[in-house]
């Protein structure tokens, strides 16, 4: 072994024999150096491996790796035997090298255009342009901690931004960088985040996918109008970067699929970076087709000892401490290609341990091995330099004790174009019976298990007693508790190792309990037999619970399917001609109303007692912001028409479930009135437990927000908000003329296009996001919910629609509509209110609790809304109080919250009221549906049971039961000295239509 030292300490800093453009002081160096490693077990990559063979290299390149393999005369031989040799690991995440982006320091006034200098994007968070080749350099500490885990090559890039630019491909050696590199623009690199850009756009998460969205466009615009007159380079860049592998970074599972909807919008397939929870979703993820780079960040184990503490901690969080590591082993059983990174650790240093933790919960180590060396290779086109040791290919590889992927394995060295970087002293194995004498004691000693990490146990007197081992190159240090009664305390010994032969020898000196120093020594007796160095320690097979759907509480094992369902003897609502029903029964099946009559009978139809019950129709909400994920306002300009609420559904919301159980089957989602035009709306379904697209209601007619009043002009927003236009009323009206003459020269312009684009003047239209939904709009293909409080702006907006040739479907809120219904009833436009808000601001005063009734009977559809998400639950209650403010009938009220909403969205065809061949959204009542005492006990949704208030307490049960039972383990986890972190409290923002944010993505 002492050979092995010395050769290193020779060659370890000779340069590699290579051309190169620099000159250098003095003699150049022409040395080829040649290097062979034999009787090694060598990975000549992940599916290869060679017993007792050898692996050449020269000049940090691979000559060849096998059995027979010649030793050339010139090459200087290391005998690894007892060792294992992987190719160099591959990280295609990292920041590596590159300079850290400021924090975004927001300024005092809001920021509307970018502060970056020259000929680049219109906004901040683009930043193709950027090279990370031109700013990298070598890091050496970043390096080290990426080369004691076994990474000889990595991905680096400047994490910044939305669009962030193009990452550079180099080994971790620590030669020049121009040694170093293997790509300089290996791949282009996007995600959702601002980073340091403190430009207010985009303020929302629909706003980053419609700044990605628009920038393709643009992009292809600039690309093929050779008439324009502008010089952009990020759109230069971006376009020369698309011939590059695209690598897309996420946050949640959900964005994996936001992030692929994208791409393929544009026909781009991404790698896309994930966060660790894609096994929460794994057949939507796996529908992708993507490849993954995913991190090993499973957290850390919560501190739930005090039972007030643990309360805090949400069943999400704690499912997912306990399956986190089964996230690799589940990519690899559906087929998923993917890559393994550090990133997201707090520490590197963890990252061999979570890699052999994942292979633990059934990650194959074959799959982790190609995870980390063939599978990036080939996502950057890199496999002919490295992720393997085949002829040719760079000399990047590991020399461990034995099997990486096992806790008692350790890296001895990494090396890095031929160069050596060492990660721990060489061992010796010296497992064996030893005499120990130390002072006054005289110990049988034991030293087993693996050389790199060995187990001491002392034997006094028949007793074992409690001991350490470390050792280090010929370094050993040992310590026993000899558990004298007269003294207290640990011996401790240092000393060295010497060998002679197969046999092993130590001495050295020591202080026992008092301090006092004795010499000591220990001498070997005999080898260990077969059945001590085999490990007995039984292997337990980690136990997890179950993915729910959604992951949390009150989630689904299986999704309930749409079964055939007679409902028999109730009190019918039918909200049609033929009004309320007694003794009636109403028969689903195959997710739509079948029969609605008596004495129904349905062979194999689950029967459901609805005596003394009523049924009605699912509940409508015309008026909804739950299920929105990072900001439901993008209020940063004007018109924000381009955002689509559709994007950023969040199914996990709890507030889908809590709805159900107040008989709400279906929600208009929609963005909030900080800005006169705000975003396109999504109509769901609550199919709770659904993958975002399943909830978007199919076949739907488009919708968008308008707001009028007090939150377009900024009026509470503070004394900075003064910058955005409009901040008058008049500007609000001339904002939407502005507009509608904007997309109404815009239509022309396409018209007037040939099927590439282009005009008769060889122009090519730039397609514009913004103006396309107000075209949609004049043309009746698109319809508007606007926000409204005040009869002169209520007037306003429809003077300018019927200046515009457009019509305003419905305006929501609208607490002065009882002073305008007769212009409103000309106009064509339906109301959807609140059944007694009022006084909550100052356009509000003159609400009054007549206002649904008023314009009600002055032949206006007129719906009840929530526009929260706790008032979502009982929607049927605020129906109720139009019976009590304008003597409305029962029916009618109800009709407010079922039938009419259905008809301002365009959707009374197939819902809002009971009728054969409409969809089986269907609410089964204890009471009245008007009564406070009424509660859903069933509520269908397209012929499936999605809430049943016995089935809620079952899923409670097995919430507390599933809390109790990972509490338990979490407990024994600390009890074991695990690391464990306080709970925090994650509340659930409830957005509101005011609601803005600056870092949406630290919500």
């Amino acid at each position: 072994m002492k050979k092995i030292f010395v050769l290193l300490l020779c060659f370890s800093t000779q340069l590699i024999a290579q051309e190169s453009t620099f000159r250098v002081n003095g003699p150049a160096n022409k040395i080829h150096t040649t290097y062979a490693f034999k009787h090694a077990r060598i990975f000549s990559d992940y599916q290869t491996v060679m017993e007792n063979a050898t692996l050449i290299i020269r000049d940090g390149v691979v000559v060849s790796a096998g059995v027979q393999s010649e030793i050339p005369s010139d090459a200087v031989v290391f005998d690894m035997q007892g060792k294992t040799i992987y190719p160099g690991f591959i990280d295609l995440y990292t920041t590596y090298g590159t300079p850290v982006p400021p924090k975004a320091k927001y300024p005092d006034f809001p920021q509307f255009e970018s502060a970056t200098k020259g000929a680049y994007a219109w906004n901040q968070a683009l930043k193709p342009e950027v090279d990370a080749s031109r700013v990298f350099t070598y890091n050496n500490d970043y390096a080290e901690s990426l080369r004691s885990n076994g990474f000889s090559a990595a991905l680096s890039f400047v994490k910044d931004g939305i669009a962030r630019g193009t990452s550079v491909l180099t080994t971790l050696s620590d030669g020049r960088d121009n040694s170093t590199i293997i790509f300089p623009r290996a791949a282009a690199h996007y995600s959702f985040e601002k980073g340091s850009s403190t430009q207010q756009y985009p303020s929302s998460l629909t706003g980053a996918i419609a700044l990605l969205r628009q920038t393709f466009l643009d992009a292809e615009w600039y690309k093929n109008d050779k008439t324009k007159k502008e010089v952009n380079l990020s759109l230069e860049a971006w376009n020369s970067n698309m011939l590059l592998p695209q690598i897309f970074e996420v946050n949640d599972k959900y964005s994996v699929l936001r992030a692929d909807k994208i791409g393929d919008e544009f026909n781009v397939q991404y790698v896309i970076k994930g966060s660790g929870d894609e096994y929460q979703r794994i057949n939507e993820i796996k529908q992708t087709n993507a490849s993954l780079i995913v991190p090993l960040n499973f957290p850390v184990a919560l501190d739930v000892e005090d039972p007030f503490n643990a309360l805090n901690a949400s069943l999400e969080d704690l499912k997912h401490w306990e399956m986190a590591p089964v996230n690799p082993a589940v990519l690899e059983k559906n087929g998923i290609n993917f890559a393994i990174t550090s990133a997201d650790l707090k520490d590197r240093k963890e990252f061999l341990s979570r890699l052999q933790k994942a292979v633990e919960y059934g990650l194959s180590e074959k799959q982790a091995l190609k995870a980390l060396t063939a599978t990036p290779a080939e996502m950057l086109k890199a496999q002919d330099k490295i992720g393997s040791l085949k002829p040719g290919m760079l000399a990047n590889f590991i020399i461990t004790s034995g099997n990486i992927f096992e806790k008692k394995s350790v890296i001895f060295e990494n090396w890095i174009q031929g160069k050596p970087f060492k990660v721990n002293d060489y061992t010796r194995d010296i497992s064996g019976h030893y005499t120990l004498n130390a002072g006054p004691y005289t110990l049988e000693l034991k030293i087993a298990g693996e050389p790199a990490k060995p187990s001491a146990t002392m034997i006094r007197d028949t007793m074992k007693i409690k001991s350490g081992i470390q050792i280090a190159g010929k370094l050993i240090n040992l310590s026993f508790d000899p558990k004298d009664h007269q003294k207290q305390g640990m011996v401790r010994l240092d000393g060295l190792i010497e060998i002679a032969g197969t046999t092993a020898s130590m001495t050295g000196k020591g202080q026992l309990q008092n301090g006092e120093w004795v010499t000591w020594n220990a001498t070997y007796k005999s080898a260990l037999t077969e059945a001590e160095k085999k490990d007995t320690t039984a292997k337990q097979l980690p136990v997890y619970g179950e993915v729910t759907y959604p992951f949390g509480s009150f989630g689904w094992k299986e999704m309930p399917a749409q079964g055939a369902y007679l409902i028999k003897n109730a009190t019918v609502w039918t909200c049609e001609e033929k009004g309320i029903l007694k003794n009636t029964d109403v028969l689903i099946e195959k997710g739509k109303i079948t029969r609605i009559g008596k004495n129904l009978n349905s062979a194999g139809a689950v029967v459901v007692d609805g005596t003394n019950k009523h049924v009605s129709p699912g509940i409508i909400d015309e008026h909804s912001h739950i299920a929105i994920a990072h900001g439901v306002n993008e209020g940063t300009h004007a018109l924000s028409s381009e955002v689509r609420m559709g994007d950023v559904i969040d199914p996990d919301d709890v507030d889908i479930y809590r709805q159900l159980s107040g008989g709400v089957t279906t929600s208009q989602l929609l963005h909030g009135s900080a800005n006169p035009v705000g975003g396109q709306s999504a109509i769901i379904k609550l199919r709770w437990g659904f993958a975002p697209e399943k909830m978007n209601l199919e076949q739907a007619d488009g919708f968008i927000k308008f707001a009028l009043g007090e939150n377009v002009k900024q009026s509470n927003w503070g004394d900075q908000n003064v910058i955005r236009y409009p901040q008058t009323r008049m500007g609000v009206e001339q904002t939407y003329y502005d507009a509608f003459i904007r997309a109404k020269e815009y239509e022309k312009k396409m018209k007037e296009a040939d099927g590439k684009g282009k005009t008769k003047g060889g122009q090519v239209v730039r397609r514009d996001l913004q103006l396309e939904p107000l075209v949609e709009i004049l043309n009746n293909k698109r319809f508007i919910t606007c926000h409204s409080y005040v009869q002169s702006e209520i007037n306003m907006l429809m003077h300018v629609a019927d200046s515009m040739d457009f019509k305003v479907n419905t305006f929501t809120h609208i607490l002065e509509g009882y002073k305008v219904a007769d212009k409103m009833k000309a106009h064509g436009a339906g109301a959807s209110t609140f059944s007694d808000w009022w006084a909550y601001k100052m356009e509000v005063q003159d609400a009054i609790p007549y206002n649904a009734s008023i314009m009600s009977k002055n032949e206006i559809v007129t719906a009840i809304n929530s526009d929260d998400a706790e008032m979502g639950r009982r929607l049927n209650q605020e129906a109720a109080k139009i019976v009590k403010y304008g003597k409305v009938s029962e029916e009618d009220a109800l009709k407010m919250v079922t039938l009419n909403p259905a008809k301002l969205l365009h959707l009374d065809h197939r819902m809002g009221s009971l009728k054969e061949g409409k969809d089986a959204d269907v609410v089964v009542w204890s009471d009245n549906p008007l009564s406070i005492y009424a509660k859903a006990e069933k509520t269908f949704v397209d012929g499936r049971l999605m809430y049943d208030v016995e089935q809620d307490k079952v899923l409670r049960a097995l919430t507390s039961s599933e809390r109790n039972r990972i509490i338990q383990k979490l407990l024994k986890e600390k009890a074991e000295g695990g690391a464990t972190k306080k709970p925090e409290i994650k509340g659930k923002r409830h957005y509101h239509c005011d609601t803005m944010l600056n870092n949406y993505m630290e919500e």
